[in-house]
């Protein structure tokens, strides 16, 4: 899952700014946050109960962060009216990392884990299946309505869904 996150993270971004898409963007900032977050998950299997909740508080204060400059390049983009995204490009980006999220959220679920550590990578897994269905919708409304407006608006709603899983995570942790 840390490969696939780290993978996604380098298209979503690098697809996210050919495209003019702020959707993919911030998909790439979360997955991101979720590689690293994989990654400190790893370094603490086996630890104490404590340990495990300091990495979950981290992982939270991470994706905090990243939300909040994500909000701020999508007020940005908003306020500048950057160019018409490019919708084939979001959708098929975003249908791949779709393919890769569902597949880790059902492994994940599959372990049962009750960790603190663990439980987060659930809930960032969910928030990826959530966030491509809706990269893949304002991608749909962009062709669909011709306006840049649906990209900004999803982008907007990712980064706040980013902050909410940050939250439930950080409440995780103590």
């Amino acid at each position: 899952m840390l490969v696939i996150n780290a993978v996604f993270f380098v298209l979503e971004t690098v697809f996210g700014y050919i495209a003019d898409s702020m959707g993919l963007v911030a998909d790439g900032l979360d997955m991101l946050a979720d590689a690293l977050v994989y990654g400190m998950s790893l370094a603490v299997v086996g630890a104490t109960v404590r340990r495990k909740k300091r990495v979950a508080m981290w992982c939270g204060i991470i994706q905090l962060t990243l939300a909040v400059i994500g909000l701020w390049e999508v007020l940005r983009r908003f306020l500048g009216m950057e160019e018409m995204p490019h919708y084939i490009v979001m959708i098929s980006v975003s249908g791949a990392a779709l393919i890769a999220n569902a597949l880790c959220l059902w492994l994940l679920q599959r372990s049962h884990s009750i960790d603190a550590h663990m439980k987060a990578s659930v809930i960032f897994s969910a928030n990826d299946v959530i966030i491509n269905l809706g990269v893949i919708a304002a991608a749909l409304m962009v062709h669909f309505i011709g306006s840049g407006i649906p990209d900004l608006v999803v982008g907007l709603i990712i980064f706040c869904i980013v902050i909410s899983g940050a939250l439930r995570i950080l409440k995780l942790s103590k």
